[in-house]
């Protein structure tokens, strides 16, 4: 049991460890993905379609959390809570319907559905402690997201002799923890624990302010790359490995890496905001992470080495950009529906993630390489829509 002591002196280190155990349950299948697809026969597409069926859940999740006001009329601890739980029960039980891909499909949407209540309302947790460093703050929760996504390649790696479910039951034991130390911290002083019921779809509502819109396109240019990019680490960390003449059993353990290297990018970019702004940080993340969008399927040739470096700096810089896009919205968005506008935010950018997605898992196994230059238009796109939030901030400090 966590102490009451400890929850009062640190409760962005609760709120980022339990982020790190509940978003656990994101990828847990894809990190058994290659035995699965030794176990029930499942290809390239259908591991696709399982993630696509996660983002869609989260995706409806949010917009229903985010129309109803439940993410800003129920205590955040407590929703968030509950999803863990929920979340923990569907993902084991994914074990029971993994032969058949449609049912396989349904339990996944509904971990998804349950994710809507865990990732939005841990930024909301995160800004009612510490409303005054939310970029670095942030930078410490998405990087714990990376890292929570990444882990099912870890739990794969130390029980790679053991059956394909045990990596899915430690998942959702480690979501069961996340809604303990939640609950048990509960809500910031800096926010409404809760907020009275509005008209639906009160999270638009924030998109009338120019920079907060600024802040959310470029959010979207990066959310169309990142998740199609984390689709594809194990694949193109097993293309290396074959080049090299490896053992497929480092594949695991290598694409946790390549993942997991977006928390120090995250924690970095969070303490570089707090010098030069966080639209800066997330300008230069998006132009690194966009530059490797273009170069990576030129260098497929090279060095297996080279290419897996490059790979590793991609997952640095991929992921640097959401926490700062995130307290950029955060800090321009209506405090009292804060909630909701981080919930819609959350699901039109999802919602890109989706067709990107299928665009790279349904045509990995033709154009190889070349599948990632489909990932390009978001970065080229999100910064554009950031040259606004720029100008628009320009304007305000001529004016003041």
């Amino acid at each position: 049991m966590l102490s009451h002591a400890f929850l009062a002196r640190a409760p962005l280190a609760v709120i980022v460890i339990a982020q790190l155990f509940g978003t656990s349950l994101w990828f847990s299948v894809n990190g058994v993905g290659l035995a699965l697809q030794d176990a029930v026969g499942l290809s390239e597409s259908d591991l696709g379609l399982l993630t696509i069926a996660v983002q869609a859940g989260f995706i409806t999740g949010t917009l229903a959390i985010a129309t109803t006001g439940l993410a800003d009329r129920i205590r955040a601890s407590h929703l968030f809570a509950i999803s863990a739980v929920l979340g923990a029960l569907i993902n084991a039980a994914f074990i029971a319907v993994a032969e058949s891909v449609t049912l396989a499909a349904i339990a996944r949407f509904a971990t998804g559905l349950c994710l809507a209540g865990i990732y939005p309302l841990g930024m909301k947790l995160v800004v009612s402690w510490t409303p005054s460093h939310a970029g670095a703050a942030l930078g410490w929760l998405v990087g714990m997201l990376t890292l929570g996504i990444a882990s099912p390649h870890l739990l794969r790696g130390l029980t790679l002799n053991l059956p394909w479910q045990w990596p899915l039951l430690l998942a959702s034991l480690l979501a069961l923890v996340a809604a303990l130390m939640i609950y048990r911290l509960g809500v910031g002083p800096h926010l409404p624990a809760t907020a009275k019921s509005g008209r639906p779809w009160a999270g638009l509502a924030a998109f009338k302010q120019p920079r907060f819109r600024a802040a959310a396109l470029g959010y979207f240019g990066h959310c169309w790359e990142l998740y199609a990019l984390w689709a594809l680490v194990p694949f193109l960390v097993a293309r290396e490995l074959e080049r090299l003449g490896a053992s497929n059993s480092a594949q695991p353990w290598l694409s946790f890496a390549m993942i997991a290297l977006g928390l120090p990018g995250c924690v970095l970019a969070g303490r570089w905001s707090r010098h030069i702004g966080s639209d800066r940080v997330a300008c230069v993340a998006l132009a690194t992470s966009g530059a490797l969008c273009l170069v990576y399927p030129l260098f497929g040739g090279a060095s297996p080495w080279l290419l897996l470096a490059l790979l590793g700096v991609w997952g640095v810089s991929v992921i640097a950009d959401s926490a700062q896009f995130s307290a950029l919205a955060s800090a321009t968005a209506p405090p009292e529906r804060l909630g909701a506008a981080l919930a819609m935010m959350n699901a039109i950018g999802f919602g890109l993630t989706i067709p990107s997605i299928a665009l790279v898992t349904s045509l990995w196994s033709s154009q190889s390489l070349a599948v990632i230059w489909w990932l390009l238009p978001g970065p080229i796109l999100g910064l554009i829509a950031m040259r606004g939030f720029s100008a628009h901030t320009i304007t305000v400090n001529n004016r003041g």
